[in-house]
């Protein structure tokens, strides 16, 4: 696979309807919001979980494509997998009376087999060489910083959270049947969002990693589609609006990421409040464009 050569930053916009894009579960699930100027917030962690669900689903589970962090993994064992793949015993033997250094049943000394473990990780497991992973946690395998960096979404606007009680006729076990009548409970939506988040892509961490051209246009491909397969009632209508991508011409960059981002505005069309993407407009260098996904050379 071809290594990644050139520099990239991006502006990613997206929008939520009538739903709760991420729920803070320390606020009984209420959609984060930033206290002081009431703008919706969506985590960096959130918008990376539907990128691997998205892999998940369209490669089916299969190396190099797999993913480390998902739904009832246990990291550890995964990690020890890897060194069994290698033919590597992580069982510790005595001191060598040569120099003094604890080695593994295979004659290295302790810790060196932490590279090759790395190295077999990032070449597994998509989701490793590309957001990186904390592998230190049991068999070690270090830690791994990704190429690919994403900030916290912010609301362009401030959002309102909206409580909504609901009933439930089921009950859940005989003693609540027997007290008859219906079971209460809350739901919380944000009427109308659209948010914006920043992201970074730094080729030399790319060749450390393993990330290659072939890994970045899945990444494109999933930051687009990643929403129309994550439907649920709880969070209502998401969608992709605008993928700005700015491409450096080298590995180092041509401009810095804050002055690129300065490129791209938006307008909010409405005097009241926004309930829909035609609320607002998203300009580059002033003009609107029509198109979800744009690649701008960085001369």
């Amino acid at each position: 696979m071809e290594a990644l050569k050139n520099r990239y930053d991006f502006v990613f916009y997206f929008d939520v309807k009538d739903g709760n894009p991420n729920g803070d579960p320390d606020a009984g699930n209420l959609p984060r919001i930033d206290a002081e100027t009431a703008n919706g917030l969506v985590t960096d962690v959130c918008i990376k979980r539907k990128v691997r669900n998205y892999v998940l689903m369209t490669k089916e589970e299969k190396t190099p494509f797999n993913i480390f962090v998902k739904e009832r993994a246990v990291l550890n064992n995964l990690i020890l997998k890897a060194y069994q793949d290698l033919g590597i015993d992580l069982e510790e033997k005595p001191s060598d009376e040569r120099d003094g250094k604890k080695r593994n049943k295979n004659g290295e000394a302790q810790g060196s087999e932490i590279l090759h473990g790395r190295e077999r990780m990032c070449a597994d497991y998509y989701d490793v060489r590309t957001f990186g992973a904390v592998m230190s946690t049991g068999p070690n395998a270090g830690q791994v910083r990704g190429p690919i960096q994403i900030t916290f979404a912010r609301s362009v606007d401030p959002i309102i959270a909206l409580e909504h009680s609901i009933t439930r006729v089921a009950k859940t076990t005989e003693a609540r049947s027997e007290t008859g009548g219906s079971e209460m409970g809350r739901k919380y939506t944000v009427p109308y969002g659209l948010y914006r988040t920043h992201g970074f892509i730094s080729a030399h961490l790319a060749n450390q990693t393993g990330f290659s051209e072939e890994d970045l246009d899945l990444f494109w491909e999933a930051m687009q589609n990643m929403f129309e397969h994550d439907h649920s009632a709880a969070r209502g209508e998401m969608n992709t609006r605008k993928l700005i991508v700015f491409k450096h011409q080298t590995a180092l960059g041509n401009q810095h990421a804050h002055e690129l981002f300065d490129r791209v505005d938006h307008k909010k069309l409405t005097d009241g409040p926004a309930r829909d993407y035609t609320d607002y407009e998203i300009y580059l260098d002033e003009k609107t464009f029509p198109e979800t996904f744009k690649v701008v050379d960085v001369g």
